[in-house]
């Protein structure tokens, strides 16, 4: 019998202001889609991540996506939330003292404002563990290749996930890893992941802009 949990690195709650998916949708995604652990990584916030796992604790690693300075931060095991628009360096420091496990998102996208120049994003890696050296809504997917042959030239662990804003995204990428407890756990699986990649449609970055919408219109009439 096979051991390893099959984990999405990357997702997305309503406490995301491009998302609507609910923490009870969450939950019941992941359970109908075979997910054994998900990393919430909702942006500059772990309320999400929370709401979800109070239903779901065997599921849920509490997770951040930080916006620095320089570009985006993916973290995982976050005890204590970081605010966007610190410093990299900053953001970094203040996640080592969590013992978090640190990841960067999508760093060679051009479409997201979250992405990393070169240089800075040479200054920061001997400081992570890992480059997300796949992202399901990277489009076109040389974002993802450049990524991946980045990781590999620095010798970087790569993360996966659907980056799901929606509940239908959830586990369209993951990674079968060794059974973990804790950040050094997941530390020391990252390399033995076995990938599981598919890329998500076009359509879905659609979903993202009509969230905010509805968002906006809801928090207008207030």
């Amino acid at each position: 019998m096979d051991s390893r949990l099959r984990v999405e690195f990357h997702s997305h709650t309503n406490a995301s202001k491009d998302s609507l998916t609910t923490p009870a949708q969450f939950v019941a995604a992941c359970r109908r889609k075979g997910v054994d652990r998900v990393v919430i990584t909702d942006h500059n916030t772990t309320r999400g991540a929370r709401a979800v796992q109070s239903l779901a604790p065997d599921l849920v690693i509490i997770g951040e996506e930080i916006m620095t300075q320089q570009g985006e931060i993916l973290a995982a095991y976050v005890t204590e939330e970081i605010p966007k628009g610190l410093p990299a360096l900053e953001v970094i420091r203040a996640l080592r003292n969590q013992r978090a496990l640190i990841s960067v998102s999508h760093p060679f996208d051009l479409t997201r404002s979250g992405h990393w120049k070169l240089p800075d994003l040479l200054a920061i890696t001997p400081l992570v563990d890992a480059i997300e050296i796949f992202n399901a809504r990277c489009i076109p997917n040389w974002f993802n290749k450049r990524a991946q042959a980045f990781a590999r030239s620095h010798g970087l662990a790569g993360t996966a996930g659907s980056d799901a804003h929606t509940a239908f995204e959830i586990g369209t990428a993951t990674m079968l890893l060794p059974p973990f407890e804790d950040a050094e756990g997941l530390r020391l699986s990252l390399p033995e992941a076995e990938y599981h990649l598919k890329r998500a449609p076009l359509w879905v970055r659609l979903a993202s802009r009509y969230a905010v919408l509805v968002r906006a219109k809801h928090f207008g009439r207030i």
